[in-house]
């Protein structure tokens, strides 16, 4: 059992078996199909701190309308953050993938980083219950919630460049493309206002592309 990992996380598990699950990457067992990946435990991960993200803004947010909490947790629970969580306790190192992949950069690629630190949030509600991965999710993300929550509209670029061009008379339009296979889609946008190019951004998702654009619009 990596109780590296465990110390940064702030938890033991008391079946290592569960943690060793949430590490598996799909590379892996496509090439050891007797190995399930994490992919179960990452769907099952992703409601879990959805579902604590939303308690703790209930909870400790009561100014927040429905709609800012959504924003908030929309930020919180983001594959950039739970990317950069688990590069923060050192995640990479133990997942357990093909030769290809880890020779691709598999162990510092978001995508992987981000997957595998959700389906350790569900093995810790597997292995300790509910109130367990809240205790983890709360070590880890309160601050964040808390700063979010300070500004719920702080990062919404999209809607800032539209209020912003609004008093003109204008709509922002958002051109997005894709590369790359399924399982690491890359989005390039571009917003264009009055028809003129007037920012350019990437991302993981559509949204998040859009978003980088309108932060360089705003920007500009």
């Amino acid at each position: 059992m990596p109780a590296d990992l465990e110390a940064a996380l702030g938890y033991n598990f008391a079946d290592a078996e569960l943690l060793t699950a949430a590490l598996v990457h799909r590379s892996y067992s496509s090439e050891n199909v007797s190995v399930p990946d994490n992919e179960r435990l990452e769907f099952l991960g992703d409601a879990v701190l959805q579902l604590v993200v939303t308690e703790f803004l209930f909870e400790n947010h009561s100014d927040l309308a429905e709609g800012e909490m959504a924003k908030v947790r929309a930020a919180c629970v983001n594959r950039g953050v739970l990317a950069d969580l688990a590069g923060a306790v050192g995640v990479g190192v133990h997942v357990v993938m093909s030769a290809g992949e880890e020779l691709s950069g598999g162990r510092s690629k978001p995508s992987i980083l981000a997957d595998a630190m959700e389906a350790i949030l569900a093995s810790i509600y597997l292995d300790g219950g509910l109130q367990a991965a809240r205790e983890v999710i709360h070590l880890h993300w309160a601050d964040l919630i808390r700063a979010k929550a300070e500004d719920p509209g702080r990062r919404d670029f999209k809607t800032r460049l539209q209020e912003r061009v609004a008093a003109d008379g204008l709509r922002p339009e958002y051109l997005v493309t894709g590369t790359g296979p399924d399982h690491e889609r890359q989005f390039a946008a571009v917003v264009l206002i009055d028809g003129m190019e007037t920012g350019r951004g990437t991302g993981r998702s559509k949204k998040e592309a859009e978003q980088a654009a309108a932060q360089a619009a705003l920007e500009r």
